[in-house]
Parts: C-alpha cells; sequence; structure tokens
C-alpha cells in the first residue's frame, strides 16, 4: 500500500511517499516559494539502497502547478508511475475547530468546514484547502484522507478548554482553546507506550514538542487532557518568535502608549517576540553558542525559555497526579541537551532526575534520559508527524471496505 502525505502551505508544499507495508519513506520532497519569480522544487528518493535527488527551479504560479510538478517528480523518481495508482492521500490540516475529533475522508461537508474555520488559521488552512482541492482534480480515484492537528486535544474536558470570558463568546464564536502540534503529540505517545511496554490506555505522560514552535500536553490514559496552545498557537511555551504566555493587559497598554494598531500587535507577538525578542536571535543552536561567549541576553532567553517548561511540567504533573513519563520531541526537544537538562532540573521533588551523562548522547532512536532513582521516565523520541498522517490515513481508509 502506497501512501502519499501532503503538507501544503500558503507558499509551499512538503511530501513525503510511504510503504505501508513497511513504513518506509520511498520519496520525500519540497517545493517551495510558489507565486514567486523563481520557484525551488526538491524530491529525494532511494534507488537500489542509493540515496537520489532531483531538483527543479522554475516559476510556479499556484498550487495546481506545484502539485503537477511534485507528480512529474514522483513519476520520475521511478516511485509511483501515476498518481492516480496512490492507495491514499493523506492531508495535514492544522485546524479542525470542534468539527473533527479524527481523521475524515474528503467530502464536500468536509472542505466546506475547513474554509469556514480560516478565520481560526488564516497562515494555515487556506493553503491546505489549496492542496485538497487541487489533489483531488488530479487524482480522483484516489481516497482523501484530512488529519487535524486539532484532533488529539479534542478530549480535553470543558474546564481544560475554556477561557474565563463571557460564555457567549464560546457559543457564538466558537472561541476555546484547541491545542496544536497534536499529531507529533499522538506519534509520540504511542511510541512511549510501546517503548515502556504499556497499555496506551493506562499511560499518563507529559509530552514537550520543542521547536520553533513548542507546546506541551498532559496525557492521561492515553488521552490528551490539557495542552498549552490555544485558540492559535500563540498561547503556552516561549517560542523562537511567538511570545506564549503574556498578560494582555501587555497589548492595551502597547496601543494607547505607542499608538500600536491591531496589526501591529498581532506582528509583534507573534513574529517578533519569543526566544527572537529577547537576544535578537530564534535559532537555538546561534543562541547557545553566543551564550557559551558571554552574552547575557542570550543566556537570558535560554534562562526564560527553560523556566517556561519547568513551569508547564509543574503543573501538568499536578494535573496528572501520577506521571508515568516526560516525553522530549521536535528540532530543540531531540537535540538540546541543556535545554532537557535546565527545563527538568531541582524536580526531585517530583520524582523527575536527569542522567546528565546518558542525556548528552546524540539521539538518533528512543532514549531514556532519567537516572535509574528517578521515579518519572525522561525520554527522547523522534517525531514522526508524516509517517503518523500516513498511518491515520490508511487506517480510515481500511475501515471504509
Amino acid at each position: 500500500m502506497k501512501i502519499l502525505v501532503l503538507n501544503a502551505g500558503s507558499s509551499s508544499v512538503k511530501y513525503q511517499l510511504f510503504n505501508m507495508d513497511t513504513n518506509a519513506v520511498l520519496a520525500s520532497g519540497m517545493i517551495e516559494q510558489i507565486g514567486e519569480n523563481e520557484s525551488n522544487a526538491k524530491i529525494k528518493y532511494f534507488d537500489h539502497g542509493v540515496e537520489s535527488v532531483i531538483e527543479r527551479k522554475s516559476t510556479i504560479k499556484d498550487h495546481k502547478m506545484a502539485l503537477k510538478l511534485m507528480s512529474t517528480l514522483l513519476i520520475e523518481s521511478g516511485t509511483i508511475s501515476d498518481l492516480n495508482d496512490l492507495d491514499g492521500i493523506g492531508h495535514r490540516v492544522v485546524q479542525g475547530g470542534a468539527s473533527f475529533r479524527e481523521p475524515v475522508i474528503v467530502t464536500d461537508y468536509v472542505a466546506d468546514e475547513i474554509e469556514r474555520l480560516i478565520p481560526l488559521a488564516p497562515l494555515h488552512n487556506p493553503g491546505h484547502l489549496a492542496g485538497i482541492q487541487v489533489s483531488i482534480e488530479q487524482s480522483p480515484n484516489v481516497p482523501q484522507v484530512v488529519v487535524f492537528d486539532t484532533a488529539f486535544h479534542s478530549t480535553m474536558p470543558k474546564h481544560a478548554y475554556l477561557y474565563a470570558i463571557p460564555y457567549k463568546f464560546y457559543e457564538d464564536l466558537k472561541i476555546r482553546r484547541y491545542g496544536f502540534h497534536g499529531t507529533s503529540h499522538r506519534f509520540i505517545v504511542k511510541e512511549a507506550a510501546k517503548y515502556l511496554q504499556k497499555d496506551i490506555n493506562t499511560l499518563n505522560a507529559i509530552t514537550l514538542h520543542l521547536g520553533n514552535g513548542a507546546s506541551v500536553s498532559a496525557i492521561r490514559n492515553g488521552k490528551c487532557v490539557d495542552t498549552s496552545m490555544g485558540l492559535t498557537p500563540l498561547e503556552g511555551l516561549i517560542m523562537g518568535t511567538r511570545s506564549g504566555d503574556i498578560d494582555p493587559a501587555v497589548l492595551f497598554y502597547l496601543a494607547r502608549k505607542l499608538g500600536y494598531s491591531i496589526d501591529d500587535l498581532d506582528k509583534l507577538v507573534n513574529k517578533e517576540s519569543g526566544l527572537k525578542g529577547i537576544c535578537g536571535n530564534n535559532d537555538m543552536r546561534a543562541i547557545n553558542k553566543l551564550a557559551e561567549e558571554g552574552d547575557a541576553q542570550a543566556q537570558l532567553a535560554l534562562d526564560m525559555f527553560n523556566y517556561r517548561i519547568k513551569k508547564y511540567i509543574g503543573s501538568y504533573s499536578a494535573v496528572l497526579g501520577r506521571v508515568d513519563c516526560i516525553i522530549f520531541t521536535g528540532g530543540i526537544g531531540e537535540n538540546d541537551s541543556n535545554v532537557r537538562l535546565n527545563s527538568c532540573s531541582d524536580l526531585k521533588n517530583l520524582g523527575i532526575e536527569i542522567d546528565a551523562t546518558i542525556n548528552n548522547q546524540r539521539c538518533r532512536d528512543i532514549l531514556t534520559i532519567s537516572s535509574s532513582e528517578s521515579k518519572v521516565k525522561v525520554l527522547v523520541i523522534p517525531t514522526n508527524e508524516e509517517l503518523e498522517i500516513a498511518i491515520q490515513t490508511k487506517e480510515v481508509i481500511e475501515n471504509m471496505k
């Protein structure tokens, strides 16, 4: 069974082709700068065990042209002979609102709902929708499945996802916490249960997806009961350019004092804050290097980043009562041993203790970094959102039969 996973953004398309008999990646690629003068397209694939690459530079005016080029590259690579030979196509969609709790086959209703939810994800859902529509047009005989980032968090209880603002805003506008990175959180919880040889339905975990965007979730008996991101991906942890949790009155103050508009404030907290706002850089590798060289602002950014993570670990430990494991994933979570060590330091009272020597090892597979005395297992698990989308797509298609 061959499943293609598509992640269409406003000006890019990422794709991976899986052999679902072995979960092996047959090909992966990216088409960038759609709509600009010169677009870049690249595909990696394996030919008799040897990695090969095809690259193209051309003008790609829209998603229709991008997916046609993707089809051409996949055919040239020899991994498929035609898009209609696929067994299924899985689409990542960031915002599914309260409408979708599970992955679904694309129908007119599903497409209409994704469009209706654009105001909740204006940077993501339009690109996702364009990718879905073009994909259906180009491969009408292939089942199309949508996997929502928000779906994993749909098990949160009402007292966790509501905001303490007038209830009518929830009733009329569906303003609530939705959470994001759900596909990643779901994948690593499943992997942790297998690794620890525990029934996922009894597993309590705190999952930390740390990258330029970052979120943490509380998992009770395999299901999400709380998460740090909210109505949008802005809430929660300090991120690369996003502020995370902030007193809303700060924005009122800036508007009155400096005349900031709504758009100014939006740009400020989403693109100019977080690590970048503190030290002028949002690349964690560069920030670590600057801190090592004595840059006080870089060190402050690291301290703030780690402190916010620690606060969430503490609060979610209280929510769960019993924590079986803490899981780090994402670009920072998988690769930055200092973040892992410092965000879990001085938490022995919660049964959390890291082995500094093991923690410094390079993580390629699942790694236990907690000490032998730690009551809570601390794991590093490489995430694979594309594979999780492919797995869920396969399950939906098989359930149709």
